[in-house]
Parts: C-alpha cells; sequence; structure tokens
C-alpha cells in the first residue's frame, strides 16, 4: 500500500509538472485541444446520421449507441493522456535516451510511459464523452442506483488499465525492430474499431476483438453490464483480461530491457 501511494504521488507531480509545460506553450495547447474537438465533431456525426435514420443495431437503439460512443470518446481522453510516451520508445531505445531514466529509483516502464501527460487531449474527449454518457444513459431508460453506477465505472477502470497494457505491447517492438510505424498504424486502427458498438460487426469478429485482443471489453463493457447483457464468464473476462494484459506487458518489458544497449555501450 505504501509503494501503491507513492506511485499515486508521482503521476500527480508529473500531471502538474505536464500541465504546466503546456501551459507554457497555450497556442499549442489550444491547437491540440481543437484538433481534437474535430475529430469529436465527426465521431458525432456518425450519431446523429443513426438518430435521424432511426436505426437500431441488433438490441440497440439510438439512444444506447448514444451511451457507447460516449464511453469511446471518453476513453479515446484517457488513451491520449499518455499515447505520446508509447511512441517515443523506439526513438528513445534508439538514442539511448533510456539511460537517463535506468538511475531513477521508480520503476522505468512507470516512469517512461507516464512522465508526460497530455490534458489537451483529454478535456474535449472527457466533457463530450461524459456528456454523451449521462444522455444516452438517461434517453435509453437504463437503471439507474448504486449497483449500475459502481459496475459501470468499475469496467471503466479496467477498461483504463486494459488500454494502458495492450496498446503498450505494439511499442515494446521497438527493443527489437528499428521502425515501428506499420505497427503502431495498425494498432490505432485497432482502437478505432471501437468507435461503434461491437454488434455491428459479426459473431467470429466479436469474439476476436473480445477474447483474443479485447478492445471491445474496453468500450463496450461498461454499457453492456448496464443493459444486463453480459454472461457471467464474461463478467469475469472483464475484469480478468486487463490484469492478464498488464501481467504479459509487464513481463514482455523485464524482457525487452535485456535487449536494450545503452548510448554509453
Amino acid at each position: 500500500m505504501r509503494k501503491f501511494t507513492r506511485y499515486f504521488k508521482l503521476v500527480g507531480v508529473l500531471a502538474k509538472y505536464s500541465l504546466m509545460s503546456a501551459l507554457e506553450y497555450r497556442i499549442n495547447f489550444i491547437t491540440g485541444m481543437t484538433v481534437e474537438m474535430g475529430w469529436m465533431i465527426i465521431k458525432l456525426l456518425y450519431v446523429a446520421i443513426i438518430y435521424k435514420a432511426g436505426t437500431s443495431i441488433g438490441i440497440l437503439t439510438p439512444d444506447h449507441i448514444l451511451l457507447f460512443v460516449g464511453t469511446y470518446v471518453l476513453m479515446t481522453g484517457i488513451y491520449m493522456l499518455y499515447f505520446g510516451n508509447f511512441c517515443s520508445i523506439p526513438g528513445m531505445v534508439q538514442q539511448g535516451e533510456l539511460d537517463l531514466y535506468l538511475v531513477k529509483p521508480v520503476s522505468l516502464q512507470f516512469l517512461v510511459t507516464m512522465r508526460r501527460i497530455e490534458f489537451a487531449f483529454l478535456l474535449p474527449n472527457l466533457v463530450a464523452g461524459v456528456s454523451m454518457i449521462v444522455t444516452g444513459w438517461r434517453l435509453a431508460g437504463l437503471p439507474v442506483g448504486l449497483v449500475p453506477i459502481a459496475g459501470f465505472l468499475f469496467y471503466l477502470a479496467c477498461g483504463c488499465l486494459l488500454t494502458y497494457s495492450l496498446f503498450l505491447l505494439p511499442y515494446i517492438l521497438g527493443f527489437w525492430i528499428i521502425s515501428v510505424g506499420g505497427i503502431s498504424d495498425i494498432s490505432a486502427a485497432l482502437w478505432d474499431f471501437n468507435n461503434m458498438p461491437s454488434m455491428i460487426y459479426g459473431k467470429r469478429f466479436r469474439q476476436i476483438g473480445t477474447y483474443i485482443l479485447p478492445v471491445f471489453v474496453i468500450t463496450n463493457f461498461p454499457g453492456l453490464f448496464l443493459m444486463g447483457e453480459l454472461s457471467p464468464f464474461a463478467c469475469i473476462w472483464g475484469a480478468g483480461a486487463p490484469v492478464l494484459f498488464f501481467v504479459l506487458s509487464r513481463a514482455f518489458w523485464k524482457v525487452s530491457m535485456k535487449r536494450y544497449s545503452s548510448a554509453s555501450s
């Protein structure tokens, strides 16, 4: 518990200095928020078209779809908080920049992946995502109470851990290969599969996206829990998959570090 508290405080310190650094260049900060708002408008157009057409997807009404898209928007903001740190890992490996962090008395993986936090990408997605979730929740007539809210927040937290663990894996390959540009493009495309409910895909694809590359767990399980559409096994998997992939990403990181050649070697 003491170690957890220490790292929690470190996140606060890193967030503070990241925000201070971002506000030193206000034009960049505002530009980043503007670009992210543009992407959100595109996502809202999807929902607007669905409402205009009155289209339902299986058991999902347009109101349910609004809830799912809102969850995706919110999780995108959280993902973008540390996405830039992931992208910089291959360059740090090639240039030997990791030497600067190896001597720090904290976990190297934690420091490298959380050292810079991008608030410009979080804020627009946070506001829009929460607004869409609340609106879709209310319009769909889904239950409101301690258990539904706690369950929804629990699977959101699980989605945060799974996002970190699953999408860190491709960038760790930078310890083995020179360019991970193609891999990063694939991972970005994989993330975008979440922009609509998984029910728009075929059964086989949904199984792959739930149990092999569980991207659908991230943004679909909170809404499915509210709707009572999660089986007992799915409920367990929704909590177990983030832990499993965190352990895998941690083990992969440790193995990768054995291949790292510092700038002085």
